[in-house]
């Protein structure tokens, strides 16, 4: 005897897909180019602060008559602040929030970066130098987690080129800032002192844009916000085509019909982890090998990065050029940082990442060595574009495939931690390379740059994961 129709067993319904599978079957839509773009102005004041002082560093050791070991001091204090930056604002943002992380750095930088250029002497630079870098040191880090937190899998590394591509414009704006200022002394003031107040006066609109950030969907998610998170998800998805529409598309698989238009999902009861126990994960077996790659890559990357951008004009002085002479030969040097990111773009997710990382590397100790034994002012701008150009493709892919290692509990913390060895790994460059460069010349400090980059490349194609188009909500 047949069953009556209603009696017969209904098809299970489909599983409610979570937040990170709604991100990355997502099309990119206005608010991730959005997000992109305030997180890429953002980051374009990282990078114009990160070379401000090597920039103008010959015309402060002028201004201040420093000593070698001020210089050095003066060079490595904003980095020195970076790594507490990096390591106490990660934790906050997987404490307390991507957004609110963000808020606070940026705070930070504008006001000290502000008070930097009222010094009266050395000390004061130094110490405002300090707690400006504690600002911007999680800058970098932040934006790489909240752009693969956000992104879908698929366009999680062209759109974080893009956003590189913006913030690297800020190299060569500040070495075309001090180029024109430096000779100068608007109202009276040192024209050194106005690239401070430019940095900082761009910060704080950029503080103004953030403000209206939205929360990260899987951070909210992961630490028990599910219904803010389908809130902003299902905000998301609503900007999508309906044809485009992830949410109709699983459903219609599921043989439901697709509604017509988007509800979130039903949000569930998540609570969230006790965040003490969450960065000790990163010393487990799961993630033992990706972590000592990481701190590995971390410390050495700034060798070859800013062992170039901070070091520059003292290079070319001790090819015999002026300070003005070496401003110059910097700034049209740093025009290949964006370029760079630029040409990232279209091989950011056509090209697995540790590949990538690991073949730009090896193009800089190339081109670094060449820089360093030009002698004829064209071959030095060329070389020095193509230094650049090559670091900024590492630079990019690196910023990307740092972010792709850890889950979302621990992923600002977790990255924080290894972001901020670099810091002092940048620290210690003046200690390390300047004596090499007064000693021995050009040649042998980028001999050591070089032997760094060769190092960080084993070290990438032995130890790293593949990472290219995989979900960042893994083990």
């Amino acid at each position: 005897m047949s069953q009556p129709t209603a009696l017969r067993e209904k098809p299970a319904a489909a599983p409610t897909p979570t937040i990170g599978e709604r991100i990355d079957k997502m099309p990119i839509t206005p608010t991730h180019r959005r997000l992109t773009a305030v997180v890429g102005v953002g980051l374009l004041f990282d990078t114009f602060e990160n070379n401000l002082a090597g920039t103008i560093s010959k015309v402060l050791q002028e201004d201040f008559a420093f000593n070698g070991t001020t210089l050095k001091l003066v060079l490595a204090s904003a980095f020195i602040g970076q790594f507490f930056g990096s390591v106490i604002l990660g934790r906050v943002a997987d404490r307390y929030g991507r957004r609110r992380a963000f808020l606070i750095n940026l705070a930070l930088y504008s006001g000290f970066s502000l008070l930097g250029a009222f010094s009266p002497n050395a000390a004061w630079l130094i110490v405002t130098r300090f707690f400006a870098g504690v600002g911007i040191g999680a800058e970098q880090s932040l934006s790489d987690c909240y752009l693969a937190d956000v992104l879908p899998a698929k366009q999680r590394g062209r759109y974080t080129a893009w956003a590189y591509t913006l913030a690297f414009c800020g190299v060569p704006a500040v070495g075309f800032a001090a180029l024109w200022l430096v000779p100068l002394s608007p109202l009276g003031i040192d024209g050194w002192r106005w690239l401070f107040v430019l940095g900082a006066l761009g910060s704080a609109v950029v503080w103004v844009l953030r403000r209206n950030l939205i929360e990260s969907p899987r951070w909210l998610a992961a630490n028990g916000h599910e219904q803010q998170a389908h809130e902003l998800v299902a905000r998301m998805e609503a900007e999508v085509p309906t044809a485009e529409h992830p949410q109709p598309r699983l459903q219609a698989e599921a043989g439901q019909p697709a509604p017509t238009h988007v509800e979130a999902p039903a949000p569930t009861s998540v609570k969230a982890p006790a965040p003490a126990a969450r960065l000790r994960e990163v010393f487990r077996a799961r993630y033992r090998r990706r972590t000592t790659m990481l701190w590995l890559f971390c410390t050495l990357s700034v060798v070859g990065y800013y062992g170039f951008g901070a070091l520059a004009p003292q290079i070319l002085a001790a090819k015999g050029y002026d300070v003005v002479t070496s401003i110059g030969f910097t700034a049209v040097s740093f025009v290949g940082y964006p370029i760079g990111a630029l040409l990232s773009v279209p091989v950011m997710d056509r090209m697995e990442r540790k590949r990538l990382v690991a073949l730009s590397a090896a193009a800089m100790a190339l081109s670094g060595l060449g820089f360093a034994y030009a002698t004829s002012p064209t071959l030095i701008m060329a070389l020095g574009i193509a230094y650049t150009l090559v670091s900024n493709i590492f630079s990019t892919a690196s910023h990307v495939y740092l972010a792709e290692q850890y889950p979302t509990l621990i992923r600002a913390q977790a990255t924080g931690l290894a972001y901020s060895l670099s810091k002092l790994s940048a620290a210690a460059l003046p200690f390390a390379l300047l004596p090499v460069l007064d000693t021995y010349g050009p040649g042998p400090m980028f001999g050591v740059i070089a032997a760094a980059m060769g190092t960080l490349v084993a070290v990438v194609l032995l130890l790293g994961p593949r990472t290219t188009g995989v979900a960042v909500d893994h083990d």
